[in-house]
């Protein structure tokens, strides 16, 4: 008999509970979020078969932050949040949970860190006003969560096409879900708008998202209710109120700053 992790059900007399599974490992959780761009050909190498089956069958064999390094956005931001708090591993859950949803870990970045390591990364690549826009990001406020990524530094290093759509679907959002249809959820989700020439999110409208490939995802037991995290129209995972706030108040914290030199 199994019980979900949020069920507060206690075993009858004489009926013994399995345990609650163990905690994901971080390389598993980045897995959740990397899955879909890698499998859309936008970022990693080409091993989206390989990251799906060990992800859907919660198995690190030791053999997959290799395959994770090839994901060259994300990782810089990993390292660097990861040296920051003083963590060896930068596909430590803790880390990763920090880089795609948000948490403390982000205010332990220094600005100056964040700065040198856009300056290093992007410093020769960007030229004139996109470069002083960038590195100028960082004393603005910005830290290092997929959210800043997205919004001010895809359009001006060139790694996939500027658009409205683009931006809302890389960047993770989160969505509440309505019911379960076969391979989709239905959610209520906020799009990103330009209102008045500004980024905004819309009130949040029912949208059909897919969760499995195969008849497998990474949320096949996402109740109506539950908060989703979503990926270019994937739902990564359900995640607790505490993660959908911070994922909001970290979206919300890099629009503003969007903003400023949109």
């Amino acid at each position: 008999m199994t019980v979900s992790p949020r069920s507060s059900e206690t075993a009858p007399a004489g009926i013994a509970l399995e345990p609650p599974a163990a905690p994901l490992a971080g390389t598993l959780r980045f897995i959740r979020y990397a899955f879909m761009p890698n499998r859309l050909r936008y970022c990693g190498a080409d091993v989206n078969r390989t990251l799906f089956d060990h992800a859907v069958e919660r198995v690190d064999d030791g053999g997959l932050a290799p395959l994770l390094r090839s994901f060259t956005g994300a990782l810089p931001y990993l390292q660097l949040i990861a040296r920051a708090n003083g963590i060896r591993d930068p596909f430590d859950v803790r880390v990763v949970e920090a880089y795609w949803l948000g948490s403390p870990l982000l205010e332990r970045v220094e600005v100056s860190e964040l700065y040198d390591s856009l300056r290093e990364r992007f410093g020769r690549q960007l030229q004139g006003r996109s470069r002083e826009l960038v590195l100028g990001k960082a004393p603005a406020g910005a830290r290092p969560h997929h959210s800043f990524h997205v919004l001010d530094v895809h359009s001006r290093v060139g790694e996939l096409e500027h658009s409205l759509a683009t931006m809302d679907g890389c960047r993770v959002s989160w969505g509440r879900v309505v019911r379960a249809d076969g391979g989709e959820l239905v959610a209520k989700r906020s799009p990103l708008v330009l209102r008045d020439g500004r980024l905004a999110l819309d009130p949040p409208r029912e949208e059909r998202i897919a969760r499995q490939v195969d008849g497998r995802g990474f949320a096949d037991d996402a109740r109506p209710g539950d908060w989703v995290s979503i990926h270019w129209g994937w739902v990564c995972e359900v995640i607790t109120d505490a993660q959908r706030s911070a994922l909001e108040r970290w979206s919300r914290h890099h629009l503003a700053i969007a903003n400023e030199t949109i």
